[in-house]
This record gives structure tokens, sequence and C-alpha cells, in this order.
């Protein structure tokens, strides 16, 4: 092979991580599983024993424990996940500075330069994933290929600490055999098109006429047909590496229904507050708004967006468009589950204002300080100890910080740059 590119895949990651810092769960059928009280109540990871018991990733909790009575349940500590997975790559690191993360338990790293230093890359990939589970004890499954998308379909093939090779000799026995859904970039919705153009193996894409999948699909189409012939010369990207996102938002599942506008825009207010300050964080501002709606019947009500006169970092222009987005939708019966706001058209922040008209840029100013001085105040003394007033109406939906927790971690686009929500 050219190119020798390693993806690795931490299997059953969180309830791994939680068997590794608690032995004795490894002799439980235990889950990692979010609270049933706060409406997260849903599996996350499972070990063994539990999968032998049949629970699913992605159940309900209740679900599972009908499956598995005994089934123990543990809450997520993405802070220690996240360190703890961040060793796991450092030890990639010490081969070469091509890591490039894919979410917290999955990463590619290219080992085609190291031949010199280390022999064989492929002998070498098999000494990493041997030294991880002694020094961590940590199971990891590992594909290697000279391409990314075979890479990372190699790690798939087998879980339970597997080590596939997927070679330009072999990959016509070993990949086109394979469902459509295996390649890393089919969703459901390309598999329903693909289907009802007679294709459903990776091989009957790789052998079908490009043409005719680019004229369904566009570009995408294309795209897809080169990766199932192995035709990926995307890089792994180098350590560190960060490309600026194409979104910043926060959502959040509620404690109880949203049946009042009162209430729809006190959880706006604190989520219009926590974008603006991943904005400055990242030193990024926006210029189109949006807001997303899912009633309690898991629907999502549509989303509306907004375009602003120029880019912001400010939760009050967020929430001045989130209050125009509101009485847009002309809401007169609402029973909500879950609420989300998203800035996009990103540009990086330029250090001033470009002054409107009829604009105050003494006020923009004020406001930026107010804001940050808000922000600084929150992050060393908590979220509690600032809060504006009329979120004291109903402290049981309120009492909620999406900054203070990493929710859920998104892997990074696979061909675009990471999404910070």
């Amino acid at each position: 092979m050219n190119r020798v590119i390693v993806h690795s895949d931490i299997n059953h990651c969180y309830a791994q991580l939680e068997e590794m810092r608690h032995p004795a769960l490894r002799r439980v059928p235990m889950a990692v599983g979010g609270s049933a009280e706060k409406r997260h109540g849903i599996i996350l990871a499972k070990n063994d024993l539990a999968k032998a018991a049949g629970v699913v990733t992605g159940e309900s909790l209740n679900e599972a424990r009908r499956k598995c009575p005994d089934l123990l349940i543990v809450r997520p500590d993405y802070e220690v996940y996240m360190d703890c997975t961040e060793q796991i790559k450092a030890v990639y690191r010490r081969y070469t500075d091509r890591v490039e993360s894919f979410g917290l338990d999955e990463a590619w790293f290219d080992l085609t330069g190291t031949r010199r230093l280390n022999g064989d890359p492929v002998a070498l990939a098999n000494r990493i994933q041997k030294e991880v589970y002694q020094r961590f004890g940590i199971r990891v499954s590992m594909g290697i290929s000279w391409n990314k998308v075979f890479a990372k379909l190699g790690s798939d093939l087998d879980k339970n600490m597997g080590f596939t090779v997927i070679t330009p000799e072999n990959y016509r026995r070993l990949v086109w055999p394979l469902p459509l859904e295996k390649l890393i970039m089919i969703g459901r919705h390309t598999q329903i098109k693909l289907n009802a153009m007679g294709l459903f193996t990776i091989g009957d894409l790789a052998l079908t006429d490009g043409v005719a999948v680019a004229r369904r699909l566009g570009k995408n189409g294309t795209m897809l047909w080169r990766c199932a012939r192995g035709f990926d010369a995307s890089p792994v990207l180098r350590s560190g590496y960060e490309e600026m996102p194409k979104s910043v938002g926060n959502s959040k599942t509620l404690v109880h229904d949203v049946t009042t506008l009162e209430q729809l825009h006190q959880v706006c207010r604190i989520l219009c507050e926590s974008t603006a300050a991943r904005l400055r964080a990242g030193r990024l501002r926006g210029r189109v708004v949006s807001l997303a709606l899912r009633g309690t019947d898991l629907r999502w009500k549509g989303s509306r967006q907004l375009r602003l006169p120029q880019p912001t970092d400010l939760a009050a222009d967020l929430y001045s468009a989130v209050q125009a987005l509101i009485a847009r939708q002309q809401l007169q019966h609402i029973s909500l589950r879950s609420v989300g706001v998203q800035v996009t058209d990103l540009v990086a922040d330029c250090g001033f204002d470009q002054p409107g008209l009829f604009s105050d840029p003494d006020s923009r100013q004020r406001q930026r300080s107010l804001e940050k001085a808000v922000s600084e105040i929150r992050s060393r003394y908590g979220s509690d100890k600032c809060r504006m007033a009329s979120l004291e109406t109903d402290p049981e939906l309120t009492d909620f910080d999406p900054l203070g927790r990493l929710h859920q971690v998104h892997p990074v686009g696979f061909l675009r740059g990471p999404s910070r929500g």
C-alpha cells in the first residue's frame, strides 16, 4: 500500500472507561445512560454482559431494564471520558503527528512515513493496539487501509479488539459484499435513494455507472461512487488542526414540557446567552440565527432562520432575532419537549462592529462589555450566580447550564470542520 491509514475505535467506549475506573463493574451487567428524570434516559454504551442480555445502545432505560432487570445504570462523566481518550490518542501521537479525532472514541492516524523508524507500519499498528490494552486495559478495534473510508470500515468489521487490514488486493472480497450503510457517508435517506436504483451493496455501487449515481445524487453521488471503488485521497489532518466550524449553537431537552410563550422565551434567553458565549470563546461572529422546536410527539416543528444586518456575538442580538422568529411562527398551542438555537454564516471576530447608519456603536460596546463580564462571573462562580430575574418564575425549567457540561460529543464531519454545539 502506498499509504497506511489506521482507524481506531474504542469498543463500547463509555462502558469500558467506567470498567477501567471501577473494575467491579466488569462482573455485572452495566450500561452508561442518561437521566430518566431529566428525560435524557437512553443507553449510551453497555458492557459485554449487558449486551448479552439484549441491551442495545440508543434504547430507553425502561426498555433496557425490561430486558435486563439487574442492569446497573451509571451516569456519564464526560470530563473523565475526554481526559482518558486524550491519553489514548497521546499514544498514537508518539508515532505520528497526523492524528485526526473523530469524536471521543475514534481517530485516524497516518503511519505512512514511519517505516524507517519503526519498521512495517501494519505491524506497528498492531503493537500500538496492544500497548493501549496493556497501559489502560482498553480494547481498541483497528482498521488499516490505504484510505480513510476503508480504514474506518475495517475497524467496524470486528468490534472485539479486531484488527482488519484492507488492501488493494483484498478490498473487493472484504468490502464489496457489505451493505451500503457500512460506508461512512451513507445515511438512511441516501440508502433509500440508492436502493431505488437497485443498489444494495458497496459492490453494487462501485460497479454501477458513476454518471447515473451523480445524476441521482449530484456531487455527493460521485464522491460515494469513488469511495466505494477506493478512490479516497483525503489526508489525515495534523494533530491540533481545526477548521472554522460551520455552526455554533445549543439545544436542550427540557425537564418538563414548555406550554406557554413565556416559558419558551425563558429557555431561549438561556440558549442565546450560552451560544453567544461559545461564539466569543471561539472568536467568531455569526449572521444567521435559527430556531428549532421539537414537540412532545418528538417531531420537529420546523426550523426557522433570520439573517441579521451584521455578524454578531451578542446574546442581545441573538435573543432579539429569536423573539422575531417565535412571533413569525404564530404559535397558538405550545407543547414542546426541546428547543434549539443555532448561529451559522460564521466569520472570524474582527475586533470591532461595523456601524450602521442609525446604530449606536457606544451602546453595542457597552452591551459587549456587560455580556463578557457576566460570562466571566459565571465561568468563575457558576451559572446560578448571575441570572436574569425573569428566569426565577419557573426555576425548575430554567435551572440548567448549557456550558456547564458537554452533554453530547458529536464526531467531526468527515468532509467538513467540526460543529460546536
